[in-house]
């Protein structure tokens, strides 16, 4: 069997390294987009590049003779999601896609849930004035108007255009309590922004907001496409595998 990885997420990495070292008798490619300069790359066959829409994809599936995809790639890559829940379709080949859980308040929280980058703009200046911004480098855009201070972190630098005062700090996860904390108060950051990506690797961001009690504005995942079976956890994507 050939398994493809819509991958760039730990999640894709932790199942291709699963696969590699417990299913040896399969075909394991993992796809990335190639938006990160230097990725983290997974164990087995690896590919980096769009495949140029839902048909591109539905082909590749077709020549590499694909028997399963896993879409472990982040849960706000909607383009691809749905590129490759169409793809999927058009060619009969099992879909599943791996999104690790949201975020969940807990006491102590002031979250400002919003459905979009341009609603989290817009809510800002009644929060604060020094924006700690977590969202990436492709959404700053949605900012560029604005008269507030941005401290702006990414894995590599952000695309404009930027808001006129930002500052970047590039800085790839997993982070720490005691570094996000040090980051809100040496640059005196009254707001966060962030996307609900879920996961460990970036939550200390909400520990320290929540230690300092400041406002988070956190901007809401897209869903699925509609009818897709879902993992929560590679587990359960191995699972999912074995019963194919």
């Amino acid at each position: 069997m050939h398994i493809l990885i819509l991958g760039g997420t730990t999640e894709a990495r932790e199942l291709a390294a699963a696969l590699a070292a417990t299913r040896p008798d399969l075909r394991v490619t993992s796809s990335l987009a190639g938006r990160v300069a230097q990725p983290r790359l997974p164990a087995g066959e690896v590919r980096i590049g769009g495949f140029g829409g839902p048909a591109g994809l539905a082909a590749w599936l077709r020549a590499e003779h694909v028997d399963a995809v896993i879409d472990a790639t982040h849960p706000f890559a909607g383009a691809i999601s749905r590129n490759a829940a169409e793809a999927a379709t058009e060619v009969h080949t099992p879909l599943l896609a791996l999104r690790r859980p949201g975020w969940v308040p807990v006491p102590g929280d002031h979250w400002h849930p919003v459905g979009s980058l341009a609603e989290a703009a817009a809510l800002l200046p009644s929060l604060g004035r020094r924006v700690f911004l977590t969202t990436g480098r492709q959404g700053l855009a949605a900012f560029a108007g604005s008269p507030l201070h941005f401290l702006a972190r990414s894995v590599d630098a952000p695309e404009p255009p930027l808001p006129a005062s930002t500052e970047v700090l590039l800085d790839r996860g997993p982070f720490t309590l005691d570094g996000e904390l040090r980051i809100l108060r040496d640059h005196r950051i009254d707001v966060l922004v962030t996307k609900d990506s879920g996961g460990a690797a970036t939550a200390p961001k909400l520990a320290a907001a929540r230690e300092l009690s400041l406002p988070v504005v956190i901007v809401r995942r897209p869903d699925p496409p509609a009818g897709l079976p879902t993992a929560p956890d590679v587990l359960s994507a191995l699972t999912w595998l074995a019963g194919l």
